[in-house]
């Protein structure tokens, strides 16, 4: 007699355990997820950040050497998005897994004209020129 009730109380435990981790996973998934897409939206961000100060690098440089210029960046994006180019940044407009936007701006010195380069998923290479006799850079 005495087994049997030891059975019932190893039972009674299991069984307000497997239901307390339930609650638990219950409350702690939605919490799990939104960090994560926060996560990977601070990282999304820090990688385009990263990318359009290559290209600012990039451009400064071309625009301290002058006419007859000409660098080549090389940059591997993560996810494809559009540079807002004007003279005196670079900007992004990211999308975030909550549905906002995040405006990503870099400073640079140049006189290019406004226009806008569209970044490909996977390596992308981005031309920087001051060509001989002209008064704007070309980025394409």
């Amino acid at each position: 007699m005495i087994k049997g009730k030891r059975g019932q109380v190893s039972f009674e435990y299991l069984l307000i355990f497997s239901i307390s981790l339930i609650i638990l996973i219950v409350f702690t998934m939605p919490l799990i997820n939104h960090t994560m897409a926060t996560t990977f939206d601070v990282s999304e961000s820090l990688d385009v950040k990263d990318d359009l100060s290559k290209i600012a690098l990039s451009i400064n440089g071309v625009y301290g050497e002058g006419q007859g210029a000409r660098q080549t960046v090389s940059i591997n994006a993560v996810k494809p998005f559009k540079v807002d180019v004007a003279g005196s940044y670079l900007s992004c407009n990211l999308k975030l897994k909550d549905n906002n936007n995040k405006l990503i701006k870099v400073p640079c010195k140049s006189n290019l004209k406004s226009s806008s380069i569209y970044l490909d998923k996977g390596m992308n290479s981005v031309v920087v020129e001051w060509p001989v006799g002209s008064e704007n850079m070309l980025i394409y």
